[in-house]
């Protein structure tokens, strides 16, 4: 797994795909190319991080079925599509998908670059994202039955007296596994606990 970001570019163009490479260079950023949205895909697994630079129109695999097979097996890299201006629709259609932006043939080479920074910068927040959800799985997995009934209870808000009543346990049996709780799942405050819980019950 390769730990720097990388542009993949991804276009049958011969001339399009060196003088992306060339314009990123200038710039010292990582880039790796593609002749086909198969070749891509020979090689794609989830680690990759970085975005990638996808031309829509291709012989064989074209850049939305790409991107649709990508989306297919949970890829996370943000897409930028270079399109005609006759693909402007697809464009927009992909976005609807998941592509997070598309800049129309010719470019100027400042707004691709301008975008491909922000694409970086969304895949480096979203496997942060990702890492921190599952890193509060983690911690989930480790409570017990009761730790995950009394942690439900703090979730809603509801007293230490209002839990045991409703659980059948006592008060001080509640303050326990509270404690337990909170200790498993490395905070001090209901707040925090409250806020993990969220970010991994949210819908994906």
């Amino acid at each position: 797994m390769d730990l720097k970001p990388t542009v993949y570019i991804v276009d049958d163009d011969d001339a399009v795909r060196e003088s992306l490479e060339l314009l990123l260079d200038s710039v010292d950023q990582q880039a790796k190319s593609f002749d086909s949205a198969q070749a891509f895909l020979d090689s794609y697994n989830p680690d990759m991080l970085g975005c990638i630079v996808l031309d829509i129109r291709m012989p064989g695999m074209n850049g939305m079925e790409l991107h649709k097979e990508l989306n297919r097996q949970g890829s996370i890299l943000p897409i930028i599509f270079v399109t005609g201006h006759g693909d402007v629709p697809m464009a927009v259609e992909a976005m609807q998908h998941g592509a997070v932006d598309f800049v129309q043939k010719p470019y100027r080479e400042q707004e691709l670059l301008d975008k491909i920074n922000q694409a970086l910068a969304l895949d480096t927040k979203q496997r942060a994202s990702l890492l921190e959800k599952q890193d509060i799985k983690k911690h989930l997995a480790t409570l017990t039955a009761r730790e995950n009934e009394v942690l439900d209870e703090l979730v809603e808000g509801k007293a230490n007296k209002v839990i045991a009543a409703e659980l059948g346990i006592s008060q001080r049996t509640v303050e326990i596994h509270r404690a337990r709780v909170m200790e498993k799942m490395a905070t001090h405050s209901l707040a925090h606990l409250v806020r993990m819980i969220m970010a991994v019950r949210e819908p994906s």
